[in-house]
């Protein structure tokens, strides 16, 4: 895919390591006394490491490159942690890919006090799911942004319920969920796609992305936008 990711040219370096020490990704490593990317899909594309670099070694370019993957960072990063007699805290659950099965309860004659949540599975966030997560054979999917469910009161039962949740925010995030969505999308057994935005200029962001993905996938998906006002209601209604 086309995406965009650091350069480093090595004319400019000067050996530092600043920008090797400062990638989380583990991406950036010293070869021969100068900075290299090692595996593009380790690199993430945020640049955390450009302003540690003290000659502007570092840029971004836009050019033919793997997606970055989460898990295969992950497990690198666990690999060097256990040689060094560590690991990482938890094992680091927030990234690991899991299918939330929950059983539905009669409550007959009462209401139930106390509500479930209706998320069906984890990571949530589009920038760490996996693009071939077992949970997306025969999905419902709905991509929202990250604060309709704040806003909107019953999202858990209206939209989450029975769905597969991805979740963002094109604003904060500054990427393009387009591609990201499009090997969802296509790579996988989608059966609708909702998504569910707030009344803001910015959530047009991820509004768009989902229809570039759709018409990108070569698929015919029934699909539907649903935007939440600020005060908490759907503009529908």
């Amino acid at each position: 895919m086309i995406r965009r990711i650091i350069q480093i040219d090595r004319e400019k370096c000067n050996g530092c390591g600043a920008c090797a020490e400062t990638c989380h990704e583990g991406a950036i490593a010293m070869v021969d006394g100068k900075a290299e990317l090692m595996r593009d899909d380790y690199c993430d594309g945020l640049g955390d490491c450009l302003p540690a670099c003290p000659t502007g070694a570092i840029t971004f370019v836009e050019r033919e490159a793997a997606a970055y993957d989460e898990q295969a960072v992950m497990e690198n990063k666990q690999k060097k942690m256990r040689k060094e007699g560590m690991t990482l805290p938890c094992g680091c659950p927030g990234s690991q890919s899991r299918q939330i099965k929950r059983a539905e309860e009669s409550h007959a004659g009462a209401q139930c006090a106390v509500q479930e949540s209706r998320l069906s599975q984890w990571p949530v966030q589009i920038k760490l799911v996996p693009v071939n997560a077992p949970y997306f054979d025969g999905a419902k999917l709905l991509i929202a942004a990250d604060c309709t469910a704040y806003a909107y009161a019953a999202f858990h039962e209206r939209f989450m319920r029975g769905h597969i949740t991805l979740v963002g925010c094109p604003k904060l995030d500054g990427v393009d969920y387009a591609e990201k969505l499009t090997e969802i999308i296509r790579e996988n057994d989608v059966k609708s796609v909702t998504v569910v935005r707030m009344e803001v200029p910015c959530c047009g962001g991820l509004e768009r992305a989902a229809v570039t993905a759709l018409k990108n996938s070569g698929k015919f998906i029934p699909w539907q936008v649903v935007t939440v006002t600020l005060d908490g209601r759907l503009k529908e209604e």
